[in-house]
């Protein structure tokens, strides 16, 4: 939903394009950083402490953000934000895989279905509020109030017990080791880059739309929405492909090779016949996330919130692709900044082509 609202936070604000750049840097590296900690306390059986607040900690950061004056308040708002979603979003996702550990790839992409239908609605609703005569300060505040019951609804959730540890200190040995392993950090790596097809390429997408294709920050959010759309029901396929026996790999694979050309074909075309590729994008970049992160926890069994930690380390590094385009952007524009994109489908292919 931010993504969608990025224009209009921009000119409250008064933002730059680095200004940007670090909004959606530093809070997720600081996240990252801070959820290391989470993985080692989860496995060890404080996975629902941390849930909860992670919970009301969601909530507090999407009220400071609707009262933001300036960059530095949107600024303390993220850095809240970042941590508290990996608690409360991440540590829900590790509590689903260990309910069927035999079947990570089907679960991820549930999930991520589940996911994607509040990403997709995020701009509708954005788009909704604005037509009303209301903003995007509004749609944030009513969302950070909606979080309260959801946390009052996990506080009675039954979690599936960790397997018998010795601690905090051995579970944090274990992930240590887990980080050694060739195959765990090839997960890493493809996850990571194949994020640049996802939330990288997502959050300048309303941006681009007005700076680039001279929309209006409506229409620009419509765009977002349909982007979202499309990432739903290519969700939703992969889900009924999975159910049917299709190997995630060979989803992936095929989704990686066929973005290859859509992204070109985003970027060269002009206005908005720009709609059809976007569309295309969302569609091919379903696997992207359900898939590499399913085979990181089957490569961890036992492990689920090592899995989460190793991924935010990672994300440590994946934090620098959104800074880095926002400074290219700044200096040549976003519209050539935005082909760096196209790195995420060649990686994909290259680092999935001994997998059978």
């Amino acid at each position: 939903m931010s993504e969608a609202a990025w224009p209009l936070i921009r000119h409250d604000l008064g933002l730059t394009y680095a200004g940007v750049g670090l909004l959606l840097t530093l809070p997720g590296a600081f996240g990252a950083a801070v959820e290391l900690a989470y993985g080692p306390i989860s496995d060890a059986g404080g996975r629902r402490g941390l849930l909860l607040a992670g919970g009301l900690a969601f909530a507090a950061s999407l009220l400071i953000a609707a009262a933001a004056g300036g960059f530095a308040t949107l600024l303390v708002a993220f850095l809240l934000f970042s941590p508290a979603s990996g608690a409360f979003v991440g540590l829900s996702q590790t509590a689903l895989m260990d309910l069927d550990p035999e079947r990570h790839e089907q679960a991820m992409a549930r999930w991520t279905l589940a996911g994607s239908v509040g990403v997709a609605a995020g701009p509708l609703l954005l788009a909704a509020t604005v037509a009303l005569g209301g903003g995007w300060r509004l749609l944030f505040a009513a969302l950070g109030l909606a979080t309260v019951p959801l946390v009052a609804v996990v506080r009675k959730l039954p979690l599936p017990r960790p397997v018998e540890t010795e601690g905090v200190r051995t579970e944090l040995r274990r992930t240590v080791a887990a980080l050694r392993r060739r195959e765990v950090l090839r997960w890493l790596a493809l996850l990571e880059v194949g994020d640049l097809v996802g939330d990288v390429f997502t959050g300048y997408a309303a941006l681009y739309f007005v700076d680039v294709v001279r929309t209006s920050p409506a229409t620009a959010a419509l765009a977002v929405g349909l982007l979202s759309v499309a990432t739903l029901v290519g969700d939703a396929l992969l889900v009924l492909l999975l159910a049917r026996g299709m190997r995630g790999i060979a989803f992936l694979r095929g989704s990686a090779l066929a973005l290859a050309l859509v992204v070109p074909a985003f970027l060269l075309l002009p206005g908005l016949a720009k709609l059809g590729p976007l569309a295309l994008l969302g569609l091919l970049r379903a696997g992207s996330y359900a898939i590499l992160k399913a085979r990181l926890f089957s490569a961890l069994p036992g492990q689920s919130g090592a899995a989460l930690s190793l991924s935010s380390l990672s994300g440590l590094l994946g934090s620098v692709p959104p800074l880095l385009i926002g400074l290219l952007a700044e200096r040549f524009g976003l519209g050539a900044a935005l082909w760096l994109v196209l790195l995420a489908p060649i990686a994909l292919l290259v680092g999935l082509r001994h997998d059978r």
